[in-house]
Formats: C-alpha cells, sequence, structure tokens
C-alpha cells in the first residue's frame, strides 16, 4: 500500500513537472504574441471592446462573424463573408487577407506562420 502511495506520489510530481515547462512556454508564445501584435497589428487595430483604428476592434474577435463589430465601416468584402473567426480561418486571413476575403480593406503583406500563431494565441487571452 505505502508503496503504491509512493508510486502514485512520484507519477503526480513527474507529471506537474512536465506541465510547467508547457505553462512557461505557453506563456512565451502569447508574450511573444504581444510583441507582434504591437509591432504589426496595433497601428490598426486595438484589443479594447469598441475601440476601433483603420481596423476594427479585435476584443473578442474569435467566435465573431468576420465585418459584424458594431460601429465599424467595414469593406463589402468582409461584411458579406461568410466567416467565423477562428484560428485557423483567423491563421488564413493574417497569411493573406486577399486571398480569404478578396477585396478587403485591410492593406497588410501577411506575417509567418509562428507569429501568425503567437498573435492568434495572444487574441485568445487578451479577452479573459
Amino acid at each position: 500500500m505505502l508503496l503504491r502511495r509512493r508510486a502514485s506520489i512520484a507519477a503526480l510530481v513527474g507529471l506537474v513537472s512536465l506541465q510547467a515547462p508547457l505553462a512557461g512556454a505557453a506563456d512565451a508564445d502569447i508574450a511573444e504574441g504581444a510583441r507582434v501584435f504591437q509591432a504589426q497589428c496595433a497601428g490598426c487595430h486595438a484589443i479594447e471592446p469598441g475601440a476601433h483604428r483603420a481596423g476594427p476592434s479585435l476584443y473578442r474577435v474569435l467566435g465573431r462573424r468576420a465585418g459584424s463589430a458594431a460601429g465599424f465601416d467595414y469593406s463589402p468584402a468582409l461584411r458579406q463573408a461568410e466567416i467565423v473567426w477562428t484560428p485557423e480561418s483567423l491563421d488564413a486571413f493574417l497569411e493573406d487577407p486577399q486571398d480569404v476575403a478578396p477585396g478587403t480593406r485591410m492593406v497588410f503583406w501577411g506575417l509567418e506562420a509562428a507569429e501568425r500563431q503567437q498573435v492568434i494565441r495572444f487574441l485568445e487571452h487578451a479577452a479573459e
């Protein structure tokens, strides 16, 4: 019984020690996403609710239908797009906005894959 309890405790400690670096890596990814957002996105987009700039606020963008943030004047391309922003659809849009929504007013040359993922993770956590 004591041996089994020690084995269970050892297994639990092992799992916890494995999760700590993963959490640290996720935090670092989010921090890097914040840096990329500031450098590449913040000139046109805010993450505060209703704070529109040249582009719409990205507050709680994930799960939202494209072209639907209240108070922003979207291009017809995004107003008529049948896109719901998921990590996958946002990834494709950040890679090549014109390919996903031809005629969008978003002037952007795209981000590399790792940066796209970091920005998406940042946006997921920014609204919490």
